[in-house]
């Protein structure tokens, strides 16, 4: 398994977005959602995915409702709003410029 890497700064909400955006889903099964699909090369830090969820739904980017878990346990699910997906397609796309300059200057030949 990789090791962990660490998030850079201002990453962490368009991947809890992201992972909302495929389904309503608690804070634990967010966390999970992104260890999953990067094969554990990143992982969230509860407090900080606290941080970020209580964020984005003061920004009202999401939702939250009680609800119950896959093991009968009383837990917070957390969904995408209108708002939400209109965010997230605006944060892909400055993602994507920023990834496609970062490779164009990584991945120059030297002169």
């Amino acid at each position: 398994m990789p090791q962990p890497l660490e998030l850079v700064k201002g990453t962490l909400d368009v991947l809890v977005l992201k992972t909302l955006s495929w389904a309503p889903m608690h804070g634990y099964g967010v966390s999970r959602w992104i260890r999953e699909r990067t094969s554990g090369v990143l992982t969230i830090e509860d407090a900080a995915l606290y941080q970020a969820l209580h964020r984005l739904e003061r920004r009202k980017w999401i939702v939250a409702e009680w609800g119950l878990s896959e093991n009968n346990r009383r837990a917070k699910y957390y969904a995408l709003t209108a708002l939400g997906r209109k965010q997230l397609r605006a944060e892909v796309a400055t993602w994507r410029t920023y990834a496609r300059a970062v490779f164009e200057v990584i991945e120059a030949e030297t002169a």
